[in-house]
């Protein structure tokens, strides 16, 4: 991996106040688009499905104390994290609240998201703008992440905490979907051998080579039958009961396919914005999603869309 010194840059003000305040904030995922690893003992890698759910993070300054106080007291990851900000840029302590809409155990980057708006926040406040590869550095040292520190859809390397390559946006679509139920605990799942096969191994490089393709084009077809994909394989890993319904449910009702939680309890199907009848589908969806589940809530979020940065849509794959 190639070394990338240029990790943060100043704020307007250099030296950082002696006591601050500071919000921001860090998308989810619906699971997954693809998750798997390359050919040759290459990285295990995922590819972001980012949804309009945020996870926040409310950080109070004050370079006379020692050591962070989080609310909720559980949330010890965040904790490390703001104190690792501090111990860089600016020591002092602080107290830091999180909140949002994004449910734990659920495979929706609940946790990585907590992580990336708590280095943004105390960054903040101390007068840092941390750039995505400083939070890469920083939440590296506490778990396997997902890529929620940059915008738009990428494939990462959540083991390594590295980019693997910026993939672009998604047409919108609505994820209607349901949860089996239970928790999953991340970090346990990813110190679980994988074992994948040589097969295995080349079939994830061609869908990952395939999803780029079909996001850069604005495939939505496309992006739903590598998904689709993509959930059948792991089955394996996390079994989803209801995987071979949600895949009939989807064809049935105009969807492109369905996504999973590769690391979690929730599965959906992907429903584009721009389908003909996309309202009625859409209750159709909700009412079928229901009966799956005995009337309890089924889940429904919007694909998270983004401002273009620039003229292209980011590093190639290869």
């Amino acid at each position: 991996m190639t070394s990338r010194p240029l990790i943060w840059q100043p704020a307007e003000h250099e030296r950082s106040p002696s006591r601050a305040a500071a919000v921001s904030s860090a998308f989810g995922t619906f699971g997954e688009l693809l998750q798997g690893a390359l050919p040759e003992d290459g990285p295990d890698f995922l590819v972001t499905l980012p949804i309009a759910r945020w996870a926040t993070a409310t950080f109070e300054y004050d370079s006379a104390r020692d050591g962070v106080t989080v609310f909720p007291a559980t949330k010890s990851k965040a904790r490390r994290v703001a104190e690792a900000v501090l111990a860089r840029f600016s020591g002092g302590g602080g107290s830091l609240r999180l909140s949002g809409s994004l449910p734990e155990g659920k495979g929706l980057a609940s946790s990585s998201a907590d992580l990336v708006a708590t280095a943004r926040a105390v960054a903040s406040a101390v007068g840092v703008e941390l750039r995505p590869q400083a939070i890469e550095d920083l939440l590296r040292q506490i778990e396997p992440t997902d890529g929620v520190m940059y915008p738009g859809v990428v494939a990462f390397e959540h083991r390594n905490v590295a980019l693997l390559a910026r993939l672009g946006v998604l047409p919108p679509m609505t994820i209607v979907g349901i949860d089996e139920g239970g928790t999953v605990d991340t970090i346990a799942f990813n110190r679980i051998p994988k074992n994948f096969t040589a097969s295995e191994r080349d079939e994830y490089d061609r869908l990952l080579d395939q999803v780029q393709t079909a996001i850069r084009a604005g495939d939505a077809a496309a992006i739903g039958r590598v998904a689709t994909r993509s959930a059948h394989l792991n089955q394996r890993l996390c079994r989803k009961r209801t995987l071979n319904a949600m895949t009939a449910l989807s064809a049935e009702i105009g969807g492109v396919g369905v996504v999973t939680a590769h690391s979690g309890s929730t599965i959906g199907l992907m429903l584009p914005h721009d389908v003909p009848g996309y309202r009625s589908r859409l209750a159709e969806a909700i009412t079928r999603c229901g009966q799956l589940v005995h009337g309890e809530r089924v889940l429904c979020y919007q694909t998270l869309g983004f401002q273009p940065t620039g003229s292209g849509t980011g590093n190639d794959l290869r």
